[in-house]
């Protein structure tokens, strides 16, 4: 054991993907906790289509995807949510409606000028290996930026997640938090998408929440656990990955579903907490 790790830490971009999947890893099961109680839980799948779609795009006008890529996805959450409150399009309609436009566009962009090259299947599907120096600082960057954004309105997220209604009553900008929750999802979903793919990355979104509450009924250890989840996963499934030549994104997938049937198998025999 002690060999497979030191010998999976000797390679740079080992780390690198490290580094980053953990970032991404507790971003995304933070956030995840909210989305999955708010019923908004497609929300990360529908914003990673819109990224490869924006990526398709980047890659072909030879432009920088991560750079291009934030600002467009935080639009289509801004939208998506003004979509969904404003109009008679609500909730997971809104989210199939841009989610199937975007990943439509980019395959048209990406037939007509590149084609289905690696570079490509690199963003669908992630690579690790295509993590460069400059991916990392972005990645750390927006991670800093997302965990302090979190934790500083932790309990303004907490009631808006619970009772928007009250929260309204209370005079809490309730569609500002809601806004704040979709920008912090959209920066996580396209730093996560270079390392997980644009069709894996909601996984990271989706599963730790879901695991945590089979055991866990406050949001306060749903919050904790599904962070702790995440990153235990994450760090398995590259392991696993690395030890067994397997996908990267696939593996991180695969170890959060047997958490997932782990803490379901728990929940069953009463273990409750």
């Amino acid at each position: 054991m002690f060999d497979l790790l030191r010998d999976l830490f000797s390679y740079a971009f080992i780390v690198r993907a490290m580094v980053v999947g953990i970032l991404v890893a507790l971003c995304a099961a933070l956030l995840g906790v909210t989305l999955v109680l708010k019923r908004y839980s497609m929300l990360g799948d529908g914003l990673s289509h819109v990224g490869f779609g924006t990526l398709a795009i980047a890659m072909s006008l030879h432009l920088a995807p991560l750079e291009v890529s934030i600002p467009v996805v935080l639009l289509a959450a801004f939208c998506l949510l003004r979509i969904s409150e404003s109009s008679k399009i609500k909730g997971d309609a809104a989210i199939a409606l841009i989610s199937s436009s975007a990943l439509a566009i980019g395959v048209v962009v990406i037939s007509m000028t590149t084609g289905m090259n690696t570079d490509v299947c690199n963003y669908m599907f992630g690579s690790i290996l295509a993590m460069s120096k400059s991916d990392v600082m972005l990645s750390m960057a927006v991670a800093v930026v997302v965990l302090v954004l979190y934790v500083f309105s932790y309990n303004r997220i907490f009631s808006v997640t619970f009772d928007e209604s009250f929260a309204k009553a209370t005079g809490m900008k309730v569609a500002r938090y809601n806004m704040l929750i979709a920008f912090l999802t959209a920066m996580v979903i396209v730093v996560g998408m270079r390392m997980m793919g644009a069709m894996l990355i909601s996984s990271l979104v989706i599963f730790p929440a879901l695991t945590s509450m089979r055991v866990f009924s406050s949001f306060k250890r749903v919050v904790l656990c599904s962070a702790v989840l995440s990153v235990a996963c994450f760090f398995i499934g590259l392991t696993a990955s690395f030890a067994l030549s397997t996908p990267t994104g696939a593996s991180v997938v695969l170890v959060n579903l047997a958490a997932f049937c782990l803490f379901s198998a728990a929940a069953k025999l009463g273990i409750k907490a």
